[in-house]
């Protein structure tokens, strides 16, 4: 069950040129990336005719074709002969759209008769230029910062070489606090990567610091000065002269973002939330075959003795839910011991669900029906949220009863990471949802509030939570000691809620998601979604309203006028759709007596 981290830069240009040492970029980019794209050039001067470089073009080939047995490596062809090679390299690259160009500070500037300036004025992609012989196994890095626009790529940069150690060194220059400003966002980015040694220095001579801190490091990578893309200087002072002096390999990058006219404002260096991201979704994103050797999830279960429930939310769904509980229960209690209980969450049916459930030895709760001193309310996420009183696992899974598709893979896949890390609190399943239109089936669709409402609102209010695939998935699980201090919408909004509790009680990395493949269940007309949107926005606005202490919604903002049409003419409909929410579970008295006896009995 050993997942592979994927780098976060995918692709990365790396030029070969005939005659020069192409060595230190090629394995800086073999460190980097998960693809490598050679592009073979043949410099010949203005005098000469271009077919002079025919014999350098056919020993470019046979070079490159040896390099090609590295698996990361790929070959543009055919081999570039030029008069003007830097202007062709930057078509080229404009064309393949890389992550990264990985250019030799000294080797291909000369070779290419470019100057820093040249590359780096208005630069095609993101760039690096390397010097130094660049270390094959890297020990130590060091990370120059003070925040500037630049500082993101690097530190995405630095952690993508995967050092044994990183050492983040804030310069802070001396007597001049307003320039510090950048830093602030950069740090609280930093304080959330426990791998990240974080320093800080007061210096008068910020070259001469990094200078004496290079001795002691393999690797500095480092920005180069914030100024307009337009500017004539190349990398800037400091940057130039720790290419030229350091004793250690140098790595300088400058994002091909524009910069913004005044550099003291420290939300840029708030930019760099997308490297928390990206790091989480390398770590934490599984897949469900990853857990599919069943037995060995039921011996991390017994090694770590804990037991596992499964709730199931129902409301008529007596068309599905027999096939539902059938496929878990023979595959994960019967076959193994992966579940202790399955039980059925009903929100007071109509039809047979809860017959059917009954019949094949399944528990039913009538969630109306518990807690009745605090009221009855209708939603799933009261059903949820009362499982917690009616189950005992120490590890509760929640999964749809609609889903027509089903298999074991939609539990033990959203479990299997609870059992392989500790730290991790809270699962999601994420999948593709065939939307069917008609009588054809569009492979891509489906999850339209997801993507129209609930990741747009995360983006922009929790960019932590913007790698969540599907946040408002119905497949998930998590430890009971997690679930129990979180508030619970009765409503829709109950997904979107758990996750911002996840995230500010727990961290980002007590969060993962699992790929489960393919989900086919019942789509809900336009309308039904349009409410959904409204309940979410609603969870999402109650969430900010705490963390900023400040009411944003009025009352009247609960009620949702609905357009309807009829012959004659449009006319509105007003519905009531308020996302109330009820507390941590273990605030309530009888969950806390409930839990109590139930431990009681369980050490008889």
């Amino acid at each position: 069950m050993k997942k592979t981290i994927m780098p976060s830069l995918r692709r990365v240009i790396v030029p070969i040129i005939y005659g020069y040492d192409n060595h230190t970029a090629l394995d800086a980019a073999l460190a980097l990336a998960a693809e490598i794209l050679l592009v073979g050039m043949v410099v010949v001067t203005k005098e000469e005719e271009l077919s002079a470089g025919a014999k350098q073009a056919r020993e470019m080939r046979k070079q490159l074709q040896r390099l090609t047995q590295d698996k990361r490596i790929r070959l543009r062809l055919p081999v570039l002969v030029s008069h003007m090679p830097w202007n062709d390299l930057k078509k080229i690259v404009e064309a393949e759209a890389p992550d990264l160009l990985v250019l030799d500070w000294s080797e291909h500037l000369s070779a290419m008769r470019a100057t820093a300036a040249e590359v780096l004025m208005k630069p095609v992609c993101d760039v690096a230029l390397v010097r130094g012989a660049f270390p094959l196994k890297i020990g130590r890095v060091l990370l120059p910062m003070r925040g500037g626009p630049h500082a993101e790529l690097s530190l995405r940069i630095a952690i993508n070489v995967h050092p044994r150690e990183l050492i983040a060194l804030h310069l802070n220059l001396t007597g001049d606090a307003a320039s510090d400003a950048p830093f602030h966002g950069l740090k609280r980015v930093l304080d959330r990567l426990p791998e990240v040694q974080k320093r800080t220095v007061a210096t008068d001579d910020v070259t001469k610091t990094i200078l004496e801190e290079s001795q002691h490091v393999d690797l500095v990578i480092m920005g180069a000065s914030a100024r307009p893309l337009n500017s004539p200087a190349s990398l800037g002072p400091v940057a130039d002269r720790t290419l030229m002096e350091s004793s250690a390999a140098v790595m300088v990058v400058k994002t091909r973002r524009a910069l913004p006219e005044t550099i003291t404002d420290e939300t840029i260096g708030v930019q760099a939330i997308s490297i928390l991201v990206d790091k989480w979704f390398a770590e934490n994103t599984f897949d469900a075959d990853e857990f599919a050797e069943i037995q060995q999830l039921v011996k991390l279960k017994r090694e770590q003795k804990v037991t596992i429930s499964l709730a199931l939310p129902a409301l008529n769904e007596e068309e599905t839910v027999g096939k539902v509980i059938r496929t878990i229960k023979r595959a994960l209690m019967d076959k193994v011991h992966l579940l202790d209980e399955i039980v059925l969450i009903d929100s007071d049916s109509t039809d047979r669900t809860r017959e059917i459930a009954a019949r094949l030895g399944v528990p039913v709760c009538v969630h109306q029906q518990l807690l009745p001193e605090l009221g009855a309310r209708g939603g799933k996420g009261e059903a949820l949220w009362k499982s917690l009183l009616v189950t005992h696992g120490d590890i509760i899974a929640w999964i749809d009863t609609d889903i027509v598709n089903i298999h074991p893979r939609f539990v033990y896949g959203i479990v299997g990471p609870l059992l392989l890390n500790p730290k991790i609190q809270f699962v999601k399943g994420f999948y593709r949802r065939p939307l069917k239109v008609g009588d054809k089936v569009q492979a891509g669709g489906g999850g339209r509030v997801t993507e129209l409402t609930a990741r747009p609102l995360l983006n922009l209010f929790y960019p932590e939570l913007s790698g969540v695939i599907q946040p408002l998935s119905g497949e998930y699980a998590g430890r009971r000691e997690a679930l129990e201090q979180c508030a619970f919408f009765s409503g829709y909004g109950v997904e979107t809620g758990l996750l911002i509790d996840m995230l500010e009680k727990h961290g980002l990395s007590s969060i993962a998601q699992v790929d489960l493949l393919e989900r086919v269940h019942h789509n809900q007309p336009l309308e039904a979604l349009g409410k959904m949107s409204f309940a979410i926005i609603q969870a999402v606005m109650r969430k900010l309203e705490r963390h900023y202490e400040r009411a944003f919604i009025a009352d009247v903002n609960k009620t949702m006028k609905l357009v309807h049409y009829e012959e004659g003419g449009y006319f509105l409909d007003v519905e009531e759709i308020a996302e109330r929410e009820r507390p941590p579970m273990i605030q309530v008295p009888e969950y806390v007596m409930s839990r109590q006896a139930f431990k009681k009995a369980w050490r008889k």
